[in-house]
C-alpha cells in the first residue's frame, strides 16, 4: 500500500513538472498576437507612450478614428478580457507578457460631444494598425489607477519601424486638436464625487443686453473690455495692440456676476467658453492651455478667491495660485483670450492677480441695484405675468439695498399670493405681501440668503459685510 502511494506521488510530481514546463513554453495570447502582427518578437521592441486627460477621452477617440481612416491604413481592434483585467493597471508590456488576460470584445463608453449628444469611445483596447509606414500596436488603457481621484488614460505604441511610434503619437495630438469637440462650445469642468473632473456641455445662453440690469456705465465698461475687443481684433492686431485681457467682476452674492457672464457668453456665440468653479479650479493649468489652443476663447473662473487669496493669509497662496498666475502670464498677447474672474471677496485676492496689468486689466464692481435698476429688475421678472400695479414707487422704496436676485423670488411670491387669493392678476397687495414675507424680521436667514438685511438707521436693506 505504501509503495502504491509513493508511486502515485512520483507520477503526480512528474505531471506537475511537465505541466509547468509546457506552460513556460507557451507564449501568452497577446504576445503571440502582437508578434504575428508586427513580424518580430515584442520583447525586442521599445514602447513609447503618454497620458491623455480624462476630459479629452472623446477627442482621443475622434483622433484615433481619423488616424485609422487615412489612406492605405487598416486596423483590427481587440478587447482585453480576464478577471479584473480592467482594474489591474495593465501597461502594454504587461499585456503581451501576461498569461492571465485574453482577447475579448473591445470596451466602449458613451461620452458627451455636445448638449444631449454623445459618442462611443474605446476605454480599454488594443489597435493593430497596418499602414504604408509599417505595422504598429496601439494600446489605450486607464492610466495609473493607484492615484486617488485620477481617471486619465494612457496611450502606448509599439512598432518595429524606428521613429514611427513617436510620429504616431504626434499625429494623434494633431488630430485631437483638429477634431476637438470643445471648439466653439460652452463647457464647464466639474468635480466628481470621486475627486476627478468631468466635462459638462451646456446650451448657449440666449440673454440680450437688455436682460442685464446694471448701471449703463458699468455695462459699457464690461462690454468694451470683452465684446468690443473681439469685434475689433483685426484692427487691434494690425496696430500692434494685444488681444489678451483679464476682467474681474466682484460684489456681494446675488448682484448679478454670474448673470453678466452668461450674457457675455451669449454674445460671443462663436467663441469657446470654458467655466471652472469649485474643486475643478484645481485643473486651472491644463484648462488655461486648452483655452490657448482653442482661441478665440473665454475662460471663466468663478469664485476665484478660493484659490487666489492673499498669500500672507493662513491657508492661502498655495500651488494653485502660483499656477494660475503663471498661466495668465504665459498667454501670448496676440491670443484672443478673455479671462473673466468672479469673486464675492475681492479684499482677499492676491494683489499680483487683482492689480498687475497683463493678468487682470479691469476690475468692475457689480453693485447693489439703484432705484432705476430696481425698477427695471421688477419689470424684467414680471414678464409673462398679468400685472395691475398702482404704486410702483412703494415697491422701489421698500427694496432699497436688496440684491438683483431678490426680485426673482419677490415676483414668484407675489404671483403665488395672486393665485391663492383671486384670479392670478398681480396687484399692489400681492407684491406687498411678498415683501412682508421676504423682509420679515422673524425670518433673518431668508433675508440674508436673498441679500436683504436691515440697515442700521435706515428703513432700507443692505447685504451684511460678513454674509458670504
Amino acid at each position: 500500500m505504501d509503495e502504491d502511494l509513493h508511486e502515485f506521488r512520483r507520477t503526480f510530481t512528474r505531471f506537475l513538472q511537465a505541466a509547468l514546463e509546457a506552460e513556460s513554453d507557451t507564449e501568452p495570447e497577446f504576445g503571440a498576437l502582437v508578434r504575428e502582427h508586427l513580424g518580430v518578437g515584442p520583447d525586442e521592441l521599445p514602447i513609447v507612450g503618454e497620458e491623455v486627460h480624462a476630459w479629452d477621452q472623446v477627442n482621443l477617440q475622434l483622433a484615433l478614428e481619423a488616424l485609422f481612416a487615412r489612406d492605405g491604413r487598416s486596423v483590427t481592434l481587440v478587447g482585453i478580457g480576464g478577471q479584473q483585467s480592467r482594474h489591474m493597471g495593465l501597461m502594454l508590456s504587461d499585456l503581451i507578457g501576461s498569461p492571465y488576460v485574453k482577447p475579448a470584445s473591445v470596451e466602449y463608453e458613451n461620452f458627451p460631444v455636445g448638449p444631449g449628444r454623445s459618442h462611443p469611445c474605446m476605454t480599454f483596447g488594443l489597435a493593430l494598425l497596418s499602414s504604408p509606414e509599417g505595422p504598429a500596436a496601439i494600446f489605450v488603457h486607464p492610466a495609473e489607477q493607484h492615484r486617488p481621484g485620477r481617471s486619465d488614460l494612457g496611450v502606448e505604441v509599439m512598432t518595429p519601424v524606428e521613429g514611427l511610434g513617436a510620429r504616431l503619437l504626434t499625429e494623434l495630438r494633431e488630430l485631437m486638436h483638429e477634431h476637438n469637440v470643445f471648439r466653439g462650445q460652452m463647457v464647464s469642468l466639474e468635480s466628481t464625487m470621486w475627486g476627478g473632473t468631468e466635462v459638462v456641455f451646456h446650451e448657449r445662453p440666449t440673454l440680450k443686453r437688455d436682460d442685464v440690469i446694471l448701471p449703463e456705465g458699468v455695462l459699457r465698461d464690461i462690454e468694451r473690455h470683452t465684446l468690443l475687443v473681439d469685434e475689433r481684433a483685426g484692427a487691434l492686431l494690425a496696430a500692434g495692440r494685444h488681444l489678451k485681457r483679464g476682467l474681474l467682476l466682484y460684489g456681494p452674492p446675488g448682484t448679478g456676476k454670474t448673470h453678466t457672464v452668461r450674457w457675455i457668453t451669449a454674445e460671443l456665440a462663436e467663441t469657446t467658453v470654458i467655466v471652472l468653479s469649485g474643486g475643478a479650479l484645481g485643473a486651472v493649468g491644463p484648462v488655461c492651455r486648452l483655452a490657448r489652443e482653442l482661441a478665440p476663447s473665454l475662460l471663466v473662473l468663478e469664485d476665484v478667491d478660493l484659490v487666489a487669496g492673499e498669500r500672507t493669509m493662513r491657508g492661502q497662496g498655495g500651488p494653485l495660485l502660483f499656477e494660475l498666475l503663471n498661466e495668465l502670464d504665459g498667454m501670448a498677447d496676440d491670443a484672443n483670450i478673455a479671462v473673466v474672474l468672479t469673486s464675492n471677496r475681492p479684499e482677499l485676492l492676491e494683489p499680483a492677480l487683482a492689480a498687475r496689468p497683463g493678468r487682470v486689466d479691469l476690475a468692475v464692481e457689480i453693485p447693489l441695484p439703484d432705484a432705476d435698476c430696481r425698477r427695471r429688475l421688477f419689470e424684467l421678472y414680471a414678464r409673462g405675468m398679468s400685472l395691475e400695479l398702482a404704486d410702483m414707487d412703494a415697491v422701489i422704496n421698500r427694496t432699497n439695498g436688496v440684491t438683483a436676485s431678490f426680485f426673482r423670488e419677490l415676483m414668484r411670491q407675489a404671483l403665488l399670493e395672486a393665485v391663492e387669493r383671486d384670479s392670478g392678476v398681480v396687484r399692489d397687495e400681492h407684491v406687498a405681501a411678498g415683501l412682508d414675507r421676504l423682509l420679515s424680521t422673524t425670518n433673518e436667514m431668508t433675508r440674508v440668503l436673498l441679500g436683504a438685511t436691515p440697515q442700521r438707521g435706515s428703513a432700507g436693506f443692505r447685504m451684511p459685510e460678513d454674509a458670504f
